[in-house]
């Protein structure tokens, strides 16, 4: 079922994390102290994720050398979506040679805190863990033959990395619903 971001209000505060990545390496929001931080929901199985995953490590390691933090989050209900559990995590970020953190999100608390929709949705943080992007890589979607660029993102991060403003017209991302536990999906997502 595909789904839109919410587009979580620009300037709210970076949640808290800490969370295990697929080896139970615990990841947290403050190991990016001061740094502009880039987190993404991603899942294995999403074909919205798979359409944009490879363009997507290769510029997050640009980002990265720029200074970006990056990690990315899977939340899915695994008992539904065995596919998208820590091991095949591990196996997909080989695959897709990620080079950020990708962790788990048992509880589905940091999720809800970002008010997360679907795979992928991204949210861009500055050094003081402000919002100043949140919506889609580009829009290129499965099927609309538009080429995946990753420019609306990168023009957010090469405005962050500068120093100059980000425009606030921004579009929401859109890709497969989260896969909530049963009875754990937040309000907004119903």
């Amino acid at each position: 079922m595909s789904a839109p971001s919410t587009m979580l209000k620009l300037g709210t505060k970076l949640p808290d994390f800490d969370l295990p990545d697929y080896n139970g390496t615990i990841v947290s929001s403050s190991d990016f102290e001061a740094q502009p931080l880039l987190v993404v929901f991603l899942c294995n199985h999403c074909p919205y994720v798979k359409h944009i995953i490879d363009v997507f490590a290769d510029t997050s390691d640009d980002y990265q050398q720029k200074g970006i933090g990056v990690v990315g989050i899977s939340v899915n209900d695994i008992d539904q979506y065995p596919e998208d559990a820590p091991e095949k995590m591990k196996e997909f970020a080989t695959e897709h040679k990620m080079h950020f953190p990708y962790l788990y999100d048992e509880t589905q608390e940091i999720a809800k805190a970002f008010k997360a929709a679907c795979t992928p949705d991204l949210y861009l943080f500055n050094r003081e863990h402000r919002l100043v992007y949140r919506g889609r890589f580009d829009e290129s979607r499965p099927g609309n033959d538009i080429p995946v660029t990753g420019k609306d993102l990168t023009k957010a991060v090469e405005a962050l990395v500068n120093g100059k403003p980000i425009s606030e017209e921004q579009y929401p991302s859109a890709g497969c619903s989260l896969k909530w536990k049963p009875g754990n999906a937040p309000e907004y997502a119903r």
